[in-house]
C-alpha cells in the first residue's frame, strides 16, 4: 500500500516533537559549570577561614583589601565572618539552582525514598524555584547591606566630603536593590499562590 503524505505527518511530528524534547539535555553542560563554580567557592571559603584563623589566633596580617583599611580588628574579623556566610549563603543558591533547575528541565534525579533528599525538592517546580532564588538573593543581599553599614561606620573624621558623599550614595542604592529584591519575591510568592491555587483547592 503506497503511503500517502497524510500517513508520513504524524510520524515527522512525532520525530520533531522528541528532538525538541532532546533538546533539553544542551543544558546539562550548564549545570556541570555551576557544580565547576561551586567548587571554585568552596577553595575560596577555605582560602578567607584560613585568614581568619591566622588573623584572629595566630596574630598574622590580612591580605591587603580583604577588609577596608581603618576598620578595628574586631570588627575585621566581624567583615570576614560575613564573608564566609555570603560565601555559604551563594553555594546554596548554586544548590538550588543545580539540584531544581536539572530537576524540572532537564530530568528526574529519582531521589524518592533518599534519605539525604532535600525536604523542598519533592514538590519545586519553576514558580516555587524561582520563590526560593529570589529569598536566598534577599539573604545575600542583607549580607552585603549588613558588611557596608559596618565598613560606613569606620569612615575617618579627615576623610573628604566627597569620599562621605559617595558613601552614602553607596548605601542608599543598595538599600534601594535590597527593597526591590523584597518586593520581588512578594510579587513572585504573590503570582505563584495565585497560580498554583486552583490545584491545591482540588
Amino acid at each position: 500500500m503506497k503511503e500517502t503524505p497524510d500517513s508520513n505527518r504524524p510520524q515527522s511530528k512525532a520525530t520533531l516533537s522528541s528532538f525538541i524534547f532532546l533538546s533539553r539535555w544542551l543544558q546539562a553542560p550548564l549545570y556541570f559549570g555551576l557544580i565547576v563554580t561551586q567548587a571554585v567557592y568552596v577553595y575560596r571559603f577555605f582560602l578567607e577561614l584560613w585568614h581568619l584563623i591566622d588573623f584572629g589566633l595566630l596574630g598574622g596580617t590580612l591580605p591587603e583589601g580583604m577588609v577596608p583599611s581603618g576598620v578595628g580588628s574586631e570588627q575585621a574579623i566581624m567583615l570576614i565572618v560575613l564573608g564566609l556566610i555570603d560565601v555559604v549563603m551563594i553555594a546554596n543558591l548554586l544548590i538550588m539552582v543545580i539540584v531544581g533547575g536539572y530537576e524540572t528541565f532537564v530530568s528526574r534525579l529519582n531521589l524518592k525514598g533518599h534519605p539525604d533528599q532535600p525536604e523542598w525538592l519533592s514538590h519545586v517546580n519553576a514558580g516555587v524555584l524561582k520563590v526560593k532564588l529570589a529569598t536566598a538573593l534577599i539573604g545575600i543581599s542583607s549580607i552585603h547591606l549588613l558588611k557596608t553599614f559596618i565598613t560606613a561606620g569606620n569612615i575617618p573624621k579627615e576623610a573628604l566630603e566627597l569620599e562621605v558623599m559617595n558613601t552614602n550614595y553607596s548605601i542608599f542604592w543598595q538599600v534601594i536593590i535590597h527593597v526591590t529584591f523584597v518586593a520581588s519575591a512578594i510579587a513572585l510568592a504573590w503570582v505563584d499562590r495565585l497560580t498554583f491555587r486552583p490545584e491545591k483547592a482540588h
